[in-house]
């Protein structure tokens, strides 16, 4: 069943204390939700908490902070619990929490390996996991899990980004089929490159990508909460004509777009070893 309405609707969000999902808590708290942030980041939760309130203090939504590390099964469980707990109920759980480091695959070790899949795709399981059986006994709920347009096409010096975001697709996929019938919904949300934290910490190792960020967290919030109205499985958002185009022809033809990846990228590995090679001639 739809959730057409976020008035007293509970909602949990992990990543809540930046990007997309403060945007999301926000757009939900203006809209008449309860709240729970989940971050493992406790000073930028208070932080997050009051700018949800500030950004409409007349809301009537309860807004709640709870320290999480979602790659811990017990903090998830104890997430779910204190939400339960507080409101009874648990509508809506948005797993924006997420990590996202750029580097070739032969530099890229297995703990970072390890720790990209532990938070984007095993934070997503734990969360489920816990918040299911509040779901399946209230015959209601929806969840929404931030993927990328890197769990749609593989991206050079993305290699374990992609793997965990496309792990979130892959369960994301499996999960609608087995719940078929129960009213839990699930979406799956993929945007291009989007004004947070993440990118700008990255920005050095994704120069060679010739990244342009055109969305911000408050655009794929809206958009989210739309796509939860109207139960929709799948919310891609690519406003990059580049993308857009990729995203077509691996569609297609995902054997070209593979194709056309590696070609672009190693015109441009070329062109930097050129000015590379200039600039120690000088």
């Amino acid at each position: 069943m739809a959730l057409t309405n976020f008035t007293g609707v509970v909602a949990v969000i992990t990543g809540g204390a930046s990007g997309i999902g403060l945007a999301t808590a926000r757009t939900l708290h203006s809209n008449g939700a309860h709240i729970v942030l989940a971050d493992i980041n406790s000073p930028g939760l208070l932080q997050a908490r009051d700018i949800v309130f500030e950004h409409n203090s007349e809301a009537q939504g309860q807004i709640l902070t709870i320290t999480t590390d979602v790659t811990n099964e017990s903090d998830v469980e104890e997430l779910i619990l204190q939400t339960t707990a507080a409101f009874g109920r648990i509508d809506l759980v948005v797993t924006s929490a997420g990590i996202g480091r750029g580097g070739a695959i032969d530099t890229f070790s297995a703990s970072d390996m390890q720790t990209m899949l532990n938070i984007n795709f095993m934070g997503t399981y734990h969360c489920v996991q816990a918040a299911l059986p509040t779901m399946r006994k209230q015959q209601t709920g929806h969840f929404v899990f931030l993927s990328s347009v890197a769990g749609k096409f593989g991206v050079p010096l993305l290699s374990a980004y992609c793997a965990s975001k496309w792990a979130v697709r892959g369960f994301s996929s499996a999960l609608r089929s087995e719940l078929h019938g129960t009213g839990i919904g699930v979406t799956t949300v993929y945007p291009a490159w989007v004004d947070t934290p993440m990118v700008k910490q990255e920005e050095n190792s994704l120069n060679m990508l010739d990244i342009q960020v055109m969305l911000t967290p408050d655009q794929v919030a809206s958009a989210i909460l739309q796509a939860v109205i109207e139960d929709r499985r799948d919310l891609t958002l690519a406003p990059n004509p580049d993308i857009a185009f990729i995203l077509q022809i691996y569609k297609d033809d995902p054997d070209k777009a593979e194709m056309l990846l590696g070609e672009s990228y190693f015109r441009r590995v070329n062109r930097s070893g050129e000015q590379q090679a200039v600039q120690g001639s000088q």
